[in-house]
């Protein structure tokens, strides 16, 4: 766990089977997909419907994610409960199996929380977790958990727990919130480089590694996971020249280039996070259904609903005007293969 992860991360879409139990190995065969298309595996975020799931079926995907063959260096599993014990549980569980690092929301239930339990909460973790392998990134989405991530509380953590809290994945959809997060732990002190900062969104990835991010953790990496990750491959530079104050990109990209790419980013998102469809979620499985064609991608758990009949007409026509692809992604046997490797299988 010394090599920290960057670059595109996806809070991969968690299938379900008819009865509505997860099912493993459509589950796997989307995670090699991304694997496949340079994308690193968020798994049991928010588009994950991870808060839909219980304790124990999430461990037990990420345990048969591990016993597939699938890199836990590659994965950022979302561990952060209301109960401090189920953190604990699901915490302590992915630093065994080597993950990079876990994305631990607050805990969310009980509104207008001080900075001082805050602070509690996230220490309790650390103490009880007890590994030096634990890496944490702090999920600050307020306009889902309302209970959000300060300066302050950053500032705290990394003073007593300089190891553990590797850094942020900030989904406020705000770049001037984020920015003040770079502005205070990044660009301020070029020697300390032992925060980074992900945007939850792939609409902020240019400015965020202009700043010093490190990539972004984004819903629709689940189905533009190529096209995102190029761009953080032109780009990736910029982080490295801004801490050692030099004014050049460090990229062979132009600017110009670099923002027509993320342009077309922009477009793709705007699709799918259209409110002519209930969720985002419910969007995106649905595009995966369709560049599969395997009807059973669609489904999500109560409280979400799937798209209509109709709902997906439109998203397969919007999607084609723009030229959408999800190459790799097929099917056989009724698993989603990956550049000829079934889902499940080496």
């Amino acid at each position: 766990m010394s090599k920290r992860i960057r670059g595109v991360l996806a809070p991969v879409v968690t299938p379900f089977k008819a009865d509505l139990a997860p099912d493993s190995q459509r589950f796997i065969g989307h995670c090699k997909w991304l694997l496949s298309q340079n994308c690193g595996l968020a798994v049991f975020g928010t588009n994950s419907e991870a808060n839909s799931l219980s304790t124990e079926e999430r461990a037990r995907l990420l345990d048969e994610l591990v016993a597939a063959g699938v890199d836990p260096s590659r994965m950022m599993p979302g561990t952060g409960c209301c109960s401090i014990t189920e953190t604990v549980k699901l915490t302590a569980q992915a630093v065994e199996h080597g993950c990079a690092g876990v994305l631990m929301l607050p805990p969310f239930y009980y509104k207008d929380v001080s900075e001082e339990g805050l602070y509690r909460y996230f220490s309790e973790v650390v103490q009880r977790v007890g590994d030096a392998r634990l890496k944490i990134y702090l999920y600050h989405i307020p306009p889902v958990a309302v209970v959000g991530i300060t300066t302050g509380l950053v500032e705290r953590l990394l003073a007593a727990y300089p190891n553990a809290i590797a850094g942020m994945k900030d989904s406020s959809g705000d770049w001037n919130n984020t920015r003040m997060f770079l502005d205070a732990f990044v660009t301020a002190s070029p020697a300390r480089t032992g925060f980074d900062i992900f945007v939850g969104s792939e609409s902020f990835l240019l400015a965020n590694m202009r700043n010093g991010g490190v990539g972004t953790i984004s819903a629709t990496a689940n189905v533009n996971p190529a096209a995102i990750h190029e761009l953080y491959r032109k780009c990736s530079g910029v982080r490295v020249k801004r801490r050692s104050n030099q004014k050049a990109l460090g990229t062979s990209a132009s600017t110009t280039e670099l923002e027509h790419d993320q342009a077309r980013l922009n477009v793709v998102r705007q699709v799918f996070s259209s409110r002519k469809f209930p969720s985002m979620i419910a969007a995106m499985k649905q595009a995966i259904a369709i560049y599969t064609n395997d009807p059973a991608w669609a489904k999500v758990r109560p409280p979400l609903v799937e798209l209509t009949p109709e709902q997906a007409k439109t998203l397969a026509a919007e999607l084609k005007a723009i030229s959408f692809e999800m190459p790799g992604l097929r099917m056989e046997e009724g698993r989603t293969r990956s550049d000829g490797i079934a889902a499940g299988r080496r």
